[in-house]
């Protein structure tokens, strides 16, 4: 494997990163999380950019990209607390459909987002799918849905006679409740399936358990890119703060002990950001690691958010805790990504009983 960035992935990251900062400053979060302002200008500007069809495949329209470009994309955004259903859609919807579903499916489905439509997707969810005439009747909730109160389309993982399979189901369909988040930019929820019923061209069953597991592992590379660009944040300010403030006529930033914490802060999140390009790059080459490297991501991206919140917090003293302090907005980012899709916890686990068994 090659992991030097190409000329082209290093453009890209460059100007979504420009875009990213001039479209969503920290003033429009903030007005989100107030309730005094929403995305829906900043999500049509990413539609046409094409940036939600970034690796729908070239022949239905999409850009045509890979995973890698994909998680290059979602760092810059999270570095910015992007408040849109870009991560929901782009890398945990549009993954399902991709994975699971045939060709006729993925197009039917996939089309819509080249204009905007939107998507969530349950994967740890307690539904259960029964055959109902020629379509399919789901029963049950899934719990911390992303998204899962605005999307248009919502894709599920549910059990059908005992066989994982995915089923996509109308917004207007399932019952959503949004739950309280620690980033109040982010949609999540409870969604309902109750009595809903799927017809039979709405029922992913080409991928079966494989393709869910490297849906899933995509989604969990994605969103461990997000926490990376959030936490990568929170140290860029931290930095600036230690470098202006000055102390005994010095910058603090000067002072042994706080060098040694932004070293500890720089080394985590360059560890994370690597093993997030190093999963997009094997899911993209098909290698057989790509799930535990997805695993590896979560867990690296964990690490780095816990260290990156307390020492950048420490970095800024009592004006870290106020809500005047952007700090604030990154590091909610990041910490609300590890209550999603596994904590680094149940990852690394996962990476070491993958050890042990081979």
């Amino acid at each position: 494997m090659d992991f030097e960035l190409t000329d082209d992935q290093v453009e890209l990251q460059r100007i979504v990163r420009e875009i990213a900062e001039q479209e969503c400053p920290p003033a429009l979060a903030r007005a989100v999380t107030d309730g005094k302002g929403d995305d829906a200008a900043l999500w049509q500007t990413y539609v046409g950019l094409d940036w939600p069809s970034l690796v729908i495949p070239e022949e239905m329209g999409g850009v045509g990209l890979g995973t890698v470009e994909l998680v290059l994309v979602l760092e810059e955004l999270g570095r910015v607390a992007d408040p849109t259903p870009f991560l929901a859609t782009a890398s945990q919807y549009l993954s399902l459909v991709r994975e699971c579903g045939d060709a006729d499916q993925q197009a039917a489905l996939l089309v819509p987002l080249l204009t905007g439509s939107t998507g969530a997707a349950a994967f740890d969810a307690d539904v259960a799918a029964s055959r109902s005439g020629d379509g399919w009747a789901l029963q049950g909730t899934a719990r911390a849905v992303l998204d899962g109160d605005r999307a248009d389309e919502v894709a599920v993982v549910a059990d059908a006679d005992g066989q994982a399979a995915v089923f996509v189901v109308p917004a207007g369909d399932v019952s959503a409740t949004r739950t309280p988040s620690f980033d109040a930019t982010l949609h999540v929820a409870d969604v309902t399936f109750d009595d809903a019923t799927v017809a039979p061209e709405r029922a992913l069953l080409a991928g079966g358990a494989a393709g869910v597991d490297r849906a899933r592992a995509v989604a969990t590379a994605g969103l461990a890119a997000t926490m990376v660009g959030a936490s990568q944040r929170a140290f860029e300010l931290g930095l600036d703060h230690i470098k202006e403030r000055k102390q005994f006529g010095v910058p603090i930033g000067s002072f042994q002990a706080l060098k040694h914490m932004a070293a500890d802060v720089y080394i985590a999140i360059e560890r994370a950001r690597a093993l997030c390009q190093f999963a997009g790059l094997a899911l993209d080459e098909d290698d057989e690691r790509a799930g535990v490297a997805a695993s590896m991501a979560k867990a690296a991206a964990g690490d780095a958010q816990r260290i990156a919140a307390r020492h950048g917090i420490q970095f800024f003293g009592g004006l870290g805790f106020t809500w005047e302090n952007d700090l604030h907005l990154f590091v909610r980012r990041a910490k609300a990504g590890e209550l999603l899709l596994g904590s680094s916890t149940e990852h690394r686990a996962r990476v070491a009983t993958e050890a042990l068994a081979r």
